[in-house]
């Protein structure tokens, strides 16, 4: 097996990661030095490996500091816009070799660490992820950062400092167990505290009526104490801020009077206060309606909206204070991701109508036009439904204002619609069947002025269906806006060697311009082109392979397709979809041993919610699998499965690059968009899937004859749904179907516990809402189309292209445009911000351009 280049080798070649200036090299030794000497109080010869990651991650950072002073002077000059990106998750994976990328330090950190004897990838492993989200949604956060960022917009990404983030996966005889994330063990060299912008957040009390209108009193308090990371755009100087906050018991907490006999009580008590920001929920696509959770998505809200507040009223230079909110939404734009902070808008219909004395209509009209709502999910059991009851004891005064926006609401729709109350019922924010509860989708609707979907698809099923009525009402309110993904993080970082390929070929502005990559269709032809691109998935490949022999000392055939499926797991995500055509070339290959057979390594991984029971069993069925498929002589090199353990972002840089095969094969109708698909995608795999989500643009740019597309559409699940699925049609007439499901009753995958997929077979024949055996054969028959097209390796790399070619659509720096301008009225700007070394008078320079454009 050829040793494929280092990623440091390949970085040597690269012009698109910085110029290696020998001085700029000197500077970044003496800084990692002095660093390691001042910062960390080490020689070289105590040091440990996670010293030196430490020392080069400070040493960056100093490059960091400047411009992001810098640019927070130049918002404070031009008095821009601000764009608030408030989020429950933000998943930021690894931070050290993005910083370097984005200011275009990368090759003369290579070389620095190289001359002291040292290897980047060892350092840059040392760094812990940043797993502050489950999943899709709050990677998407973090790609929009960085795109935002990229843009030159004024934006601040608002969040929770968690501190544990998505536990850590291991597999114990098969099944998942979870440890503790303790992320910060080690400290955090990218953020820094802020205790000086401490602000309170109130909880429980009572409301008073005055004559000055309602107060809530009696509260309890915790204090918000900000965390801030700076947000570098790619190679423009600006560095935003994503700002995540922390709770801190008040000094006095618990010492009233009636406390003070017992001091150590109640000092032990301040934890009660301190644990609302100590860990992620770990549930992606699911609302459990615990206390703590409510007080997470209160506590970020309130915190977020005061910090908003204060910087509008301070205006530029020392002016007088803003006090009129008139000009508010012209300054100020709150996107909401998900329903999670939907708080935030009886929350400021509170402090405008409450503390700064607004009248109810002017506080309603400021709310709407401040805010925008994206919708992640159309799975029911997603859905946030508060409990009226616990509102009621948590947060009283928001309570009554809902209440009154639902008041003002429903009276518009009875006016409109006299007598139907069926309407009012469905459209109300309260839901009254049995325990009272408050829809929070609803609540987001009526208090926005924007509400968007993910894909066309999704923010059609949205529009037709699932919040018709609000459509129907104000069809001018639902746009979509479908997801994208940063190209410097999926491209440039995870894979250097096909990112120089492409910009050989097509010059290098497609970073910051995606759409450029469809220049690469000329080239679909091109016998050097197509050998270029081969040896660098088989190079990818390789490196991939090896990492799996040293972490897992699992052995695979770097020569054998890589067919990947890595999510969360879920239930409509259909795992188990793949896992039954693994079993069906399982068969096939023990029935005719030595008929060809396009060798497959199969890897499967991701998290399932630890009180998910259904998803733990998909991932016991997965390794039961893979322990007889992996351990059958007859099946030899032929055919491997993996269970990836732990995924997450750092272990997707590594695994994305090297796949042949992306598995999206949802149910139509149930993933929103999916963005795995499209880092798949812009990595040179090709795509097996659904008409679900994303997976029906990609289809569209790229020509469907260049996915590999299966399955029921929407309208055919419509048509089963109505005329009812039975799986039993389906095992009855499909011969290996029903040859695979008795293997898995029977016990001939767990042979000391023959009953144990019972629930999971049991789901699939009596109650499966995803009706995998309905796409099975499909499937199937698809998959056999893959095997085909690569067994001739041109064809497949010349679909391969075309692919790549297509994915400029699916960058967030798209994305990121189209919410600017169609939602929050702002404007991206290719203007660089004047660099430290500049003196302020450039920045005065710089803010008068802005103001020409």
């Amino acid at each position: 097996m050829a040793t494929p280049l280092t990623d440091q080798e390949k970085r040597k070649q690269i012009s698109i990661r910085g110029i290696v200036g020998v001085e700029n090299v000197a500077e970044l030794k003496k800084g990692f030095n002095r660093h390691l000497h001042f910062t960390l109080v080490k020689d070289r010869n105590i040091a440990t490996p996670r010293d030196y990651y430490f020392a080069l991650a400070h040493t960056v950072r100093d490059h960091l500091v400047g411009r992001w002073i810098r640019t927070q002077q130049f918002y404070y000059e031009t008095d821009p816009k601000r764009v608030y990106y408030l989020s429950l998750e933000f998943y930021m994976g690894r931070t050290l070799q993005n910083t370097m990328i984005n200011l275009g330090l990368q090759n003369a950190c290579d070389e620095a660490i190289y001359q002291l004897g040292l290897d980047m990838e060892e350092l840059e492993e040392m760094e812990e992820d940043a797993g502050l989200g489950n999943g899709g949604l709050g990677r998407l956060a973090a790609c929009f950062l960085d795109s935002m960022a990229t843009l030159g917009l004024a934006a601040y990404g608002y969040g929770i400092r968690y501190e544990y983030g998505i536990f850590n996966q291991k597999i114990r005889d098969g099944w998942q167990v979870e440890e503790a994330d303790d992320w910060l063990r080690h400290g955090n060299p990218w953020e820094k505290a802020r205790p000086e912008y401490m602000l309170p957040v109130h909880f429980y009390g009572r409301v008073e009526e005055t004559r000055d209108g309602s107060k809530w009193v009696d509260t309890q308090v915790v204090l918000a104490m900000p965390y801030d990371t700076p947000i570098p755009g790619y190679m423009n100087n600006t560095v935003n801020t994503m700002r995540l906050w922390s709770a801190r018991a008040p000094n006095d907490f618990n010492l009233s009077d009636f406390n003070v006999g017992d001091y150590i009580e109640a000092v032990l008590d301040r934890n009660l206060a301190e644990n609302i920001t100590r860990v992620l929920y770990p549930n992606d696509n699911f609302f459990e309606g615990k206390e703590l959770r409510l007080k997470q998505e209160y506590f970020v809200v309130a915190a977020t909206l005061q910090d908003i507040i204060r910087r509008f009223k301070t205006s530029k230079r020392g002016d007088a204070l803003r006090t009129s909110f008139e000009t508010f939404p012209e300054k100020v734009a709150v996107q909401l991701n998900d329903t999670h902070p939907a708080m935030a808008i009886p929350e400021l219909m509170r402090i405008f109508v409450d503390i700064e004395k607004l009248d109810w209509d002017t506080a309603w009209d400021l709310t709407r036009r401040t805010f925008a709502y994206t919708n992640h999910t159309v799975l029911p059991e997603a859905l946030e439904r508060w409990p009226v009851e616990l509102l009621e004891k948590l947060l009283p005064r928001h309570l009554q204002i809902i209440y009154h926006i639902n008041l003002v609401h429903l009276d518009k729709i009875a006016a409109l619609f006299p007598k139907d109350m069926e309407k009012l019922r469905k459209m109300s924010l309260i839901e009254e069947d049995g325990c009272k509860r408050v829809n929070m989708a609803h609540l987001c609707i009526v208090g926005s002025h924007a509400v968007n979907g993910v894909a066309e698809i999704h923010s059609n099923i949205i529009k037709t269906d699932v919040f018709r009525d609000f459509s129907d009402l104000e069809p001018g309110k639902f746009q979509n806006k479908t997801n994208g993904i940063t190209p410097r993080r999926w491209l440039l970082l995870c894979n250097p060697g096909l990112a120089e390929l492409i910009a050989e070929v097509i010059g290098e502005d497609y970073v910051r311009d995606l759409s450029q990559l469809k220049k690469l269709n000329d080239f679909v032809d091109d016998a050097a082109l197509v050998r270029d691109i081969s040896r660098v998935k088989q190079d990818n490949k390789v490196k991939f392979a090896q990492y799996l022999e040293r972490e897992y000392r699992v052995k695979i055939n770097p020569s054998s397709m890589f067919d990947v499926h890595v999510k969360r797991i879920h239930e409509y995500k259909r795992q188990v979809l793949n896992c039954l055509h693994i079993i069906t070339m399982y068969n096939r290959i023990r029935m005719k041993p030595t008929a060809p057979f396009v060798p497959r390594t199969v890897i499967i991984g991701g998290k399932a919610a630890p009180g998910y029971h259904m998803a733990k069993m998909i991932i016991r069925l997965i390794t039961s699998v893979a322990e007889v498929v992996n351990n059958d002589p007859v099946v030899g090199n032929k055919l491997k499965v993996i269970f990836l353990e732990n995924y997450r972002v750092s272990l997707a840089e590594k695994v994305i690059p090297a796949t042949d095969l992306s598995e999206q094969i949802s149910t139509a109708g149930t993933e929103a968009s999916g963005t795995g698909n499209m880092k798949f995608m812009l990595n040179g795999a090709l795509t097996i899937g659904t008409m679900d989500g994303a997976n029906v643009e990609m289809a569209e740019e790229a020509g469907e004859e260049n996915l590999f597309i299966f399955g029921m559409r929407v309208e055919d699940v419509a048509k089963l749904d109505k005329s009812g699925y039975d799986a039993m049609l389906y095992y009855k007439r499909i011969p290996e179907l029903k040859h695979v499901m008795d293997q898995i009753t029977s016990g001939f995958f767990s042979p000391k516990n023959p009953d144990l997929f019972k629930e999971l077979t049991d789901m699939l024949f009596k109650f499966d809402r995803f009706k995998v055996f309905a796409d099975f054969e499909d499937y199937i028959k698809c998959q056999e189309k893959v095997s085909k097209l690569y067994q001739n390796p041109k064809e497949w790399t010349k679909m391969v292209i075309r692919n790549i070619a297509a994915t400029g659509k699916f960058s967030s720096d798209r994305t990121i445009t189209q919410y600017a301008t169609e939602v929050w009225g702002v404007k991206p700007t290719d203007l660089k911000i004047p660099p430290p070394n500049e003196p302020r008078e450039a920045i005065e320079a710089t803010a008068r351009a802005l103001q020409k454009m």
